[in-house]
């Protein structure tokens, strides 16, 4: 039995972070036609697997190190060095480095279009990559114009009902419905759904993947009644496809578990939010970015209902995954010492509350 993801067929005896892995790199965007540089592939794949685990200090270490030997070996404008970039460039984007990001991003965009000339579907991928560094960010007129050229080279390229065209309308979807352009983003979330229904049924991870984009903007403009059967229907797809305890089955159940949280159901909120933990605690390990997030979303369930004693405890944890996973300087890391001050503010304890709002504050102003 194999696993259809897009245009990558997964066999049922791959691992399951290596399946994992593979259906990441499918719905990032797929794999360029440059072929890798003579020997990297060993390395490639170590930094697919040291990222997976959330050692992201090793996969970057590892990742320079694969960039070195790419360039000894091939020069330093030769098109394979392309992909290799851009997988550098996302581990300095998870730590919050975007200004190496960009300039590996930009390098690899260059090297590309030198390589296969500006029309090519490799240069939508490096496009679609650079765009996503500079959504992540917010600066969303920047983002906007790459994807777009993205968008139209994949569109004449390979057809307007291919998958890679699918994969675009949802990043420039995601771009829109982040400013406020709903209905834009509705349209665009709508027709990716299509083209992914069309080319592999209504059943697959990818139509889930589709569903839950569109879910998303309807849920960000709390229209929860529209947004909840679509999150229903992408869980009950990834679970029926790829088994209950899948990777990506818990991160169905955190949008589901969003939604609830949004109307103050947390009872059900709970439940999706413990189910996810657990499968991300079993898949990743325990020490893993994902975790943390799980934690911290329990964490915040228990405050908003007042129950600080367990909500402490979380939030502590999660706090330490992120500083050991993604340095304690990164951007996440301030984010979890605000909520955690907050928690210590309701707990009457201001002192505490100070030292973390400071140490957040501190971070911010570098980034």
């Amino acid at each position: 039995m194999k696993l259809v993801i897009g245009p990558f067929r997964i066999a049922a005896s791959t691992s399951v972070v290596s399946r994992v892995c593979i259906l990441a790199l499918a719905l990032l965007g797929g794999v360029s036609s440059i072929a890798p540089a003579q020997g990297s592939g060993a390395l490639d794949q170590e930094v697919v697997k040291l990222r997976q685990a959330g050692e992201f200090d090793r996969a970057v270490s590892v990742a320079l190190h694969d960039v070195a030997v790419a360039e000894h070996k091939v020069g330093p404008d030769h098109p394979s060095l392309a992909k290799t970039l851009n997988s550098l460039a996302a581990l300095y984007r998870v730590q919050g480095e975007f200004t190496k990001a960009e300039q590996l991003d930009k390098r690899s965009l260059a090297i590309c279009e030198r390589a296969v000339g500006p029309d090519h579907p490799d240069v939508a991928t490096s496009l679609n990559h650079l765009a996503g560094l500079y959504r992540t960010q917010g600066e969303f007129a920047k983002a906007e114009p790459l994807h777009k050229r993205a968008l139209e080279i994949y569109e004449k390229a390979l057809g307007p009902d291919h998958l890679y065209v699918a994969k675009s309308l949802n990043k420039l979807a995601d771009l829109y419905s982040r400013q406020g352009g709903f209905a834009k983003a509705e349209q665009l979330s709508k027709r990716s759904i299509a083209i992914c229904e069309k080319a592999l049924g209504p059943d697959h991870p990818e139509v889930a993947m589709s569903l839950r984009n569109l879910a998303g903007i309807y849920r960000t403009q709390g229209d929860y009644e529209k947004a909840e059967p679509l999150y229903k229907r992408a869980l009950q797809i990834v679970e029926n496809a790829l088994g209950l305890d899948h990777i990506v089955v818990a991160t169905s159940l955190h949008d589901l578990a969003d939604l609830y949280r949004s109307q103050g159901d947390y009872t059900k909120a709970e439940l999706l939010d413990k189910r996810s933990l657990a499968i991300r605690e079993t898949v990743l390990g325990p020490d893993h970015p994902e975790v943390a997030k799980s934690l911290n979303n329990l964490a915040w369930i228990y405050s908003s209902i007042g129950d600080y004693a367990k909500a402490e405890p979380l939030q502590k944890r999660a706090l330490e995954i992120y500083e050991t996973a993604l340095g304690p300087m990164h951007p996440t890391v301030a984010t979890i010492l605000y909520q955690l001050a907050a928690l210590y503010r309701a707990t009457q304890r201001a002192n505490e509350a100070r030292s973390l709002e400071r140490r957040a504050a501190t971070i911010r102003s570098m980034k």
